[in-house]
Parts: structure tokens; C-alpha cells; sequence
């Protein structure tokens, strides 16, 4: 019998990731105020219980753009598929890993 998280017929429930699991999620984005603090009420959103003090930062070579480690508790693929769909349609974003 096949799980439900390794079914070869249904890509959407095919997972490598056991939930619930600690989940690192990289952004970047022009280095602009109220860029980190965006993307922290972003992840709440999606994890209440998310700690913000877990951001990890690194600023590019030349100081334009900023990228942020995000430690979510992820739950479910839906729910990281729409973390990422709301990351990446955020304006001050450029990339979501």
C-alpha cells in the first residue's frame, strides 16, 4: 500500500518533508526600510507561532540587496505553497528560495 506523502500518481502529495518540520525559506530583496519587517507579518501569517528573533540576514557585497532566512514551522505543502506564493508576489521581493 502507498502513503498518501509518497504517491507516484499525485505529484501534490508527494513530499520529502515530514510535517510538522522546521523549514528555512530564503528571501531577497532590495535593502529598503520595512523590508524584514514585511516579511516577518508575512510569516506569521502563516506561522503564529513563528519567532522572529530566528532571521538570519546577509547583505550582498555592495549593500544593495538584503537576504533573509526565514524559520517557519511548516505544516502542510499547501501551506507552504501559499507562503511562497504571497512571498513572491510581495513587491519589495525579488527572489524567494
Amino acid at each position: 500500500m502507498t502513503s498518501p506523502s509518497t504517491n507516484p500518481d499525485n505529484p501534490r502529495t508527494d513530499s520529502l518533508i515530514d510535517y510538522p518540520s522546521m523549514f528555512p525559506i530564503k528571501v531577497m530583496g532590495i535593502k529598503a526600510d520595512g523590508f524584514v519587517h514585511a516579511l516577518t507579518l508575512i510569516a506569521e501569517q502563516f506561522d503564529p507561532a513563528f519567532d522572529a528573533t530566528t532571521l538570519e540576514l546577509r547583505e550582498s557585497k555592495g549593500g544593495k540587496y538584503l537576504g533573509v532566512t526565514l524559520n517557519i514551522t511548516a505544516t502542510s505543502r499547501e501551506q507552504l505553497d501559499e507562503l511562497y506564493r504571497t512571498l513572491s508576489s510581495h513587491p519589495m521581493v525579488k527572489v524567494v528560495l
